[in-house]
C-alpha cells in the first residue's frame, strides 16, 4: 500500500502487515478484531467520525469537526505501515455481509529516528471496555517492530481518560503542561511493570469471558432443522437440548431447528428467539455455521459451543469455514468453544448443573475443574470421573481449540472459588509461552495436573492450529516443569492425582509411614514409595488379617502418632473375607483429624467412597482416596508431594543483569537487518558483529585473530602475548583438542610454527569454507571446565536456552539442560544443576570447585538477550571455560532474522 504525503504525492511503503491482525478479548469479556487501517476503510472511518460526540471529536482534534474532508480522509486511511501506522478495532455488522464497523482508532506518526507521535480515538458507545489499552499494546508492538522506541502525545487537560491509559499501561510516563496542552512522553520498551499490567489485564479479560460462558443463565440450541432427525447434527442437537432441560431449572432454554419432539417450544428461526441469551450451542452443518453465528449477534450471546465437525480438519476449504465462523463471532464479541466440542458442564450454587454437553449422565458436582479437547476422549474421561465419584466444578471440551483453549479456562479457574484442583488433557499446545505464564500463576494458587498427547507432547491432531517446532521433546517437559504443573502420562494418572489433591491436605514432606497386612506387602509398598520419590520413614505397621478391632485401632493410632512421618500409605488386601469396616473408619477418622495426607489401597474400594470419609475438628470433610494398586497410590502421593515442595519453594526473581542493555541490541540488529538481510532470511553475523551484540548485555568473548600461515600466527601471538592457543577453523575439528584441532599453552615462536604445520596438515583432509582463514590465534584462558551455552528461537516455543558441558559425551547422551525464558535466578541455578555432568563444576573427585556464579551470570545475560530480542535466530557460546575465578567465552556465533514471535501482544489463536 502507499502513503500520501502532505502534497498529495504517493510514498511507497511496506506490504499490508497481515501479521498485525489479531482477535482480542476486552476488559468486559467480549471480543473484537484489531487490524491495520486500509484505504477501503474510508467510508467506515467517516461513519465512525460522524458518530462521535462533539466532546470526543474536540478531544481528538482540538477543534469541532463535523466531517472529515476528502483530503483529510485520504491522508488518514493511506499509511505506509512504517513511519505512519494506524490500527483499528472493528466489530462485525449484523447484516448479511457482516461489514466492519470501526469502534476505535490508534495511530502513530514518526517524528524522529525512534520517536513517534501517537493519538487514539475510541467510539463513545465502546468506552470503558478496555479498547484504548488493547490498541496501545498492539500499536506499541508494531512501533517496536519498525524501530520506534518512544511515544509522545499532546493531550488536552480535560482528556484525563487518555492520560490514564498511558499511565495504567505500566510505562514510565512523563508529562508537562505548556500553553494549555499536556505534553506526554514515554518509552515503549517493555518493563517488568508494563508486562505485569498486560498479563493482569489479559487474565481479568479472559476470566470474565469464560465466566460469561460458564455462568450463562439462558441458552439457545440451534439445530439443522426440525426434519433433520436422521442426521448426525440433528441427533447432537436433540441430545444436548434434552440434557439442558433436565439440568438447572433456573436456566432458560430456547430451541431453534431441533428435530424430534422435545418438551419445549422449538422456533423455526433465530429471529423468533427473545434476547438476550448468554450461551448458544450450535449443531448445524459447517457450511451454515457462519450465517448462524451472524444471526446470534442480535441476541448478545457471550459464547458459542460448536458441536459439529467439517472445519480445519478437512483441509483448506474447511479452514476457510472455520476462519469465517471465528471472524463473525469475534467481530460480534463472542467466544467459540470448538468446533467438534463435546460441550460444557458447569456446577452452580447448590450443586445444580448447566449441562450443555452430550453427556446424558453428567459428572457429580464438586471442586475439580477439567479441560479436554476431543469429544471421544471426553467420553472416556467423564466415564472415569463418574466411576471414581470425583466431583466436577466445570468440564469443558474445546474440540479443535479454534478459540477457547486451556489457557482461557486456567485464567477463569484462578479466580473461581468453587475450584480447588485443575486437570488438563492437552492434545496440542498452541502458545507454550503463554501457557507457561498462565499455568505458573495458577499453580501458585491451585494444583494443575496435565496430560499431553504422546510422550513428546508435540502431536498435532488434524484441525488444530499449531506452529511448527524444531525443539527437542524435552523442551515441553521443561516448560511444564517451570510452570509448576504436575505432568502425568495418561488420564488414569490425572484422576489418581486429582483425587488426592482435591480431597487431602497438601503433603508437608516426603517421609512416608506404611500400614500393610504382611512384611512382603510392606516391602513392595516401600519399593513403590521410593520409586515415586518419597522416603520411607521407617515406621511400618504390620496388621494381620485377623487382627481384633482393638488391635486395628491401636495400629492406626500408632501410625498417625509418629511425628517423623509426613504422609501415610495404607494397603489392606485380605486373602479371605471382605472389607474391614473398623480399619476403614479408623483410617478415615485419624487422617481427617491429623490433617496428614493419606492414600489407601483397600480391597473393594475405588475412588472417593463414604467408607473413607470423615470430618476434622473444624467440621471440614476429608476423603482418603482409594486406589486399585499400591503403585498407583504411591505414584499419586509422590506427585502431590513434589507439587507441595515446588509451591512452598523459592521461585526466584526476574533477571536484571547489571549493565545489560537490550535496547541497544535491538538498534544494532535493526540496522544490520535493514542493510543486509535478504527478505525474511537469516543473517549470519561476523565475529565483530557478534562481539558487538554480546557486549550490549555485558558478555565479552576473548578476542581472537584469524590467520593464514605461521608468519601471521607469530605476529598475532606477539601482539596478544605468550602463551597462546592455536585453533583450526575447519568445522569438523573446531573445539576438538582431542583430535588435534586445538593446541593450548603454545609458549614460543618455535612451538607455534611447529603446531601451525601440524594443524594445517591435519586440516588438509577436511573441507574448509571458501575464503576463511584456516587458523585462529587466541590468548590463553584460565584452566577450567569447558561448557556450551546456546539459544535458539523456535517458531512455537520462542527462545530456548540450553546448557551442557562440552564434548561428544554430552551430545551423544543428550546430557543437555533446557530452559524457556523468561527465567528467574532460581531457574538459571536449576538449569546449571540439571545436567548430569554438572558435578564437575562443584569440586568433583577432589578438584577445586569452579565459579558457578559467573557461569549463572553469563546464562542469565544470554537469557535476557534471547527473551528481549526475538530477532536473535540462534546464538552459540562454545566453549565457555569456567575456572575457579570467572567464566570466559572463547567462541561465539550468532544469526539474526526478522521477528515472528507469537505472544508479543494479547491475541486469540489464529487459524
Amino acid at each position: 500500500m502507499a502513503d500520501v504525503t502532505a502534497d498529495g504525492r504517493p510514498h511507497p511503503g511496506l506490504p499490508y502487515p497481515a501479521a498485525w491482525e489479531a482477535d482480542v478479548v476486552l476488559h468486559d469479556g467480549s471480543t473484537t478484531h484489531v487490524r491495520p487501517l486500509r484505504p477501503d476503510d474510508a467510508d467506515a472511518l467517516q461513519a465512525f467520525h460522524v458518530g462521535q460526540s462533539e466532546r470526543s471529536t474536540y478531544l481528538r482534534f482540538f477543534a469541532p469537526l463535523e466531517r472529515l474532508s476528502e483530503r483529510d480522509l485520504t491522508r488518514l486511511v493511506n499509511v505506509d505501515h512504517v513511519d505512519r501506522v494506524a490500527l483499528v478495532a472493528v466489530s462485525s455488522g449484523t447484516g448479511p455481509t457482516g461489514a466492519d464497523q470501526i469502534i476505535g482508532v490508534a495511530r502513530y506518526d514518526r517524528i524522529g529516528s525512534d520517536e513517534a507521535e501517537v493519538a487514539f480515538n475510541i467510539a463513545d458507545a465502546h468506552q470503558g471496555r478496555g479498547l484504548g489499552s488493547v490498541l496501545l499494546e498492539h500499536l506499541a508492538a508494531a512501533a517496536r517492530e519498525r524501530g520506534v522506541r518512544r511515544f509522545v502525545a499532546e493531550v488536552l487537560p480535560q482528556n484525563g481518560r487518555m492520560i490514564s491509559v498511558f499511565k495504567q499501561a505500566g510505562y514510565e510516563v512523563r508529562q508537562r503542561t505548556e500553553d494549555g496542552i499536556v505534553a506526554v512522553g514515554f518509552d515503549i520498551d517493555p518493563t517488568d511493570r508494563s508486562l505485569a499490567v498486560m498479563a493482569d489485564r489479559e487474565h481479568r479479560a479472559e476470566a470474565r469471558s469464560m465466566r460469561g460462558v460458564l455462568h450463562a443463565s439462558s441458552v439457545v440450541v440451534v439445530g439443522p432443522g426440525k426434519d433433520a432427525a436422521d442426521t448426525f447434527a440433528g441427533r447432537l442437537a436433540a441430545r444436548v437440548l434434552a440434557n439442558l432441560l433436565v439440568g438447572d431449572p433456573s436456566v432458560v432454554v430456547h430451541a431453534v431447528g431441533v428435530p424430534g419432539d422435545p418438551p419445549t417450544p422449538v422456533h423455526d428461526r433465530l429471529a423468533d428467539v427473545p434476547g438476550p441469551v448468554g450461551l448458544a450451542v450450535v449443531a448445524v452443518p459447517a457450511a451454515a455455521a457462519t450465517d448462524v453465528t451472524r444471526d446470534l449477534a442480535r441476541l448478545d450471546v457471550h459464547g458459542i459451543v460448536v458441536l459439529t465437525a467439517g472445519y480445519a480438519e478437512e483441509g483448506p476449504d474447511g479452514r476457510d469455514r472455520q476462519r469465517a465462523v471465528l471472524r463473525a463471532a469475534h467481530g460480534a464479541g463472542m467466544r467459540v468453544v470448538g468446533p467438534s466440542s463435546y460441550g460444557i458442564v458447569s456446577t452452580r450454587e447448590g450443586g445444580l448443573q448447566l449441562n450443555a454437553s452430550l453427556a446424558e449422565v453428567p459428572p457429580p458436582p464438586g471442586r475439580v475443574g477439567l479441560f479436554c479437547q476431543s469429544a471421544p476422549l471426553s467420553v472416556a474421561m467423564l466415564a472415569a470421573v463418574r466411576r471414581r465419584g470425583i466431583g466436577v466444578s466445570q468440564f469443558v471440551s474445546a474440540g479443535h481449540r479454534a478459540d477457547v483453549s486451556g489457557n482461557d479456562l486456567m485464567q477463569f479457574w484462578a479466580d473461581d472459588d468453587g475450584t480447588d484442583v485443575v486437570g488438563l488433557y492437552l492434545e496440542s499446545l498452541g502458545n507454550p509461552r503463554k501457557f507457561s505464564r498462565v499455568a505458573r500463576r495458577l499453580s501458585l494458587l491451585k494444583p494443575v495436573i496435565v496430560v499431553t498427547a504422546g510422550r513428546s507432547g508435540q502431536v498435532v491432531p488434524p484441525g488444530h492450529a499449531v506452529r511448527p517446532t524444531h525443539a527437542p521433546p524435552r523442551t515441553l517437559a521443561e516448560v511444564l516443569r517451570q510452570s509448576g504443573v504436575v505432568r502425568v502420562e495418561n488420564t488414569h494418572q490425572l484422576l489418581d492425582v486429582a483425587q488426592v489433591l482435591a480431597h487431602q491436605p497438601l503433603p508437608t514432606g516426603r517421609r512416608t509411614a506404611i500400614l500393610a497386612s504382611s512384611a512382603s506387602v510392606a516391602a513392595l509398598v516401600a519399593e513403590a514409595v521410593a520409586a515415586a520419590g518419597l522416603v520411607v520413614s521407617g515406621h511400618v505397621q504390620l496388621l494381620a488379617e485377623d487382627a481384633s478391632p482393638d488391635r486395628v485401632r491401636a495400629a492406626v493410632d500408632a501410625l498417625y502418632d509418629d511425628a517423623d512421618s509426613d504422609v501415610v500409605v495404607v494397603v489392606r488386601i485380605p486373602t479371605v473375607g471382605g472389607p474391614d469396616a473398623v480399619l476403614q473408619d479408623a483410617v478415615a477418622q485419624r487422617a481427617a483429624r491429623s490433617r496428614r495426607t493419606t492414600v489407601a489401597c483397600i480391597y473393594d474400594l475405588h475412588g472417593l467412597t463414604p467408607e473413607l470419609t470423615a470430618r476434622d475438628d473444624d467440621g471440614r470433610e476429608w476423603t482418603v482416596p482409594a486406589y486399585s494398586t499400591p503403585e498407583d497410590a504411591a505414584l499419586a502421593l509422590g506427585h502431590a508431594a513434589r507439587y507441595a515442595r515446588w509451591r512452598a519453594g523459592d521461585r526466584g526473581q526476574p533477571l536484571h543483569p547489571e549493565g545489560a542493555e537490550t535496547r541497544s541490541a535491538r538498534r544494532l540488529v535493526a540496522g544490520w537487518l535493514a542493510a543486509e538481510a535478504p527478505g525474511d532470511g537469516a543473517l549470519a553475523l561476523d565475529s565483530e558483529q557478534t562481539a558487538q551484540l554480546l557486549a550490549t548485555v555485558g558478555v565479552r568473548p576473548l578476542p581472537s585473530t584469524r590467520v593464514h600461515d605461521a608468519d601471521e600466527a607469530v605476529a598475532a601471538a606477539e601482539r596478544i602475548g605468550w602463551p597462546v592457543a592455536l585453533k583450526t577453523t575447519v568445522p569438523a575439528l573446531r573445539h576438538r583438542a582431542d583430535l588435534g584441532g586445538v593446541r593450548l599453552d603454545v609458549a614460543d615462536e618455535a612451538e607455534l610454527r611447529a603446531d601451525v604445520a601440524q594443524v594445517l596438515a591435519l586440516a588438509a583432509g577436511f573441507e574448509t569454507p571458501d575464503g576463511d582463514e584456516p587458523l585462529e590465534v587466541q590468548a590463553m584462558a584460565p584452566h577450567g571446565s569447558a561448557c556450551v551455552v546456546r539459544s535458539v528461537e523456535d517458531p512455537l516455543f520462542g527462545p530456548i536456552i540450553s546448557f551442557g558441558l562440552a564434548g561428544d559425551a554430552s551430545d551423544l547422551l543428550g546430557d543437555i539442560a533446557y530452559g524457556v525464558p523468561p527465567l528467574t535466578d532460581v531457574d538459571v541455578s536449576e538449569l546449571v544443576r540439571t545436567a548430569r555432568a554438572a558435578p564437575r563444576l562443584f569440586g568433583y573427585r577432589g578438584l577445586p570447585a569452579l565459579d558457578v556464579a559467573a557461569l549463572e551470570d553469563l546464562i542469565a545475560r544470554v537469557s535476557v538477550l534471547a527473551d528481549d530480542l526475538p530477532e536473535l535466530r540462534s546464538l552459540e557460546l562454545n566453549p565457555v571455560v569456567v575456572s575457579e575465578h570467572g567464566a570466559v567465552v572463547l567462541g561465539a556465533r550468532a544469526a539474526v532474522s526478522r521477528a515472528d514471535r507469537a505472544d508479543a501482544t494479547r491475541r486469540l489463536p489464529r487459524v
